[in-house]
Order: structure tokens, then sequence, then C-alpha cells
């Protein structure tokens, strides 16, 4: 059975860096898109990036863009969210989804597309 399993969580100061890691493993098909997603206390649940695993095209929430990258590696059994300028409001729990055997729309910024979740890391920015 697959699973995703996420890492590279922290705690960091306003304007530093953090760098995470979603592994999927035990799958014996590629995905068809994965997106980080994040949940603050208290607070919706919301997409941060996604990026079709195929084409490689990535699409990312405006409240991230130009300092969040998200990248797969060649084989595509691992997704990274490279974050940068981290502000206090990115502090959140930060999940990793796929979409295995379902049809991906759009920018791909929607929780309805995944049906496979890790379990979260927690990201701190301190001011």
């Amino acid at each position: 059975q697959g699973r995703l399993v996420e890492s590279g969580g922290g705690s960091v100061q306003t304007g530093g860096s953090l760098r995470l890691t979603c592994v999927a493993s035990g799958y014996t098909y590629n995905s068809n898109a994965v997106a980080w997603f994040r949940q603050a206390p208290g607070k919706e649940r919301e997409a941060v990036a996604a990026i079709y695993t195929s084409a490689g095209t990535t699409n990312y929430a405006d409240s991230v863009k130009g300092r969040f990258t998200i990248s797969q590696d060649n084989l595509k059994s691992t997704v990274t969210l490279q974050m940068t300028s981290l502000k206090p409001e990115d502090t959140a729990m930060y999940y990793c989804a796929a979409a295995y055997g379902r049809i991906v729309r759009g920018t791909g910024l929607a929780a309805e597309f995944y049906n496979h979740w890790g379990q979260g890391t927690q990201v701190i920015v301190s001011s």
C-alpha cells in the first residue's frame, strides 16, 4: 500500500528558508499531480502549490508566488517545496497530497482532486 511521508519542517525566523520533502513509496504507478496544502490553527486548509507530474506544470497560491517553488525528482517519487522569505503567516502544518487514478483539472489547487495524503510536517516562522 502506498504512502506519502513529509519531512523538513521546523522553526525559522522571518525571512528564513525551509525545504519540505514529500516521498511517495509503495505505489506501482505515478500520480497525476502532487500538491502541498497547509493548515494553521483555527483556519481553513489552503492549497499552497501543485505540480502536474507528467508535464511538470506548476501552480501556486497568490500568497506564496515568488517565494515558494515546487519541484519533483526525475523518478517522480519525491516532490520538494522550497520555501524562502518566510513570514509568520506561513506558520502551519504542511501536508503533501497526491492524486492517484484521479483526474486533476485547472491549477490543481483544490483538495477534492487528491486521494492520498501524508501526515504533515510543522512549519513555524517567528518574527
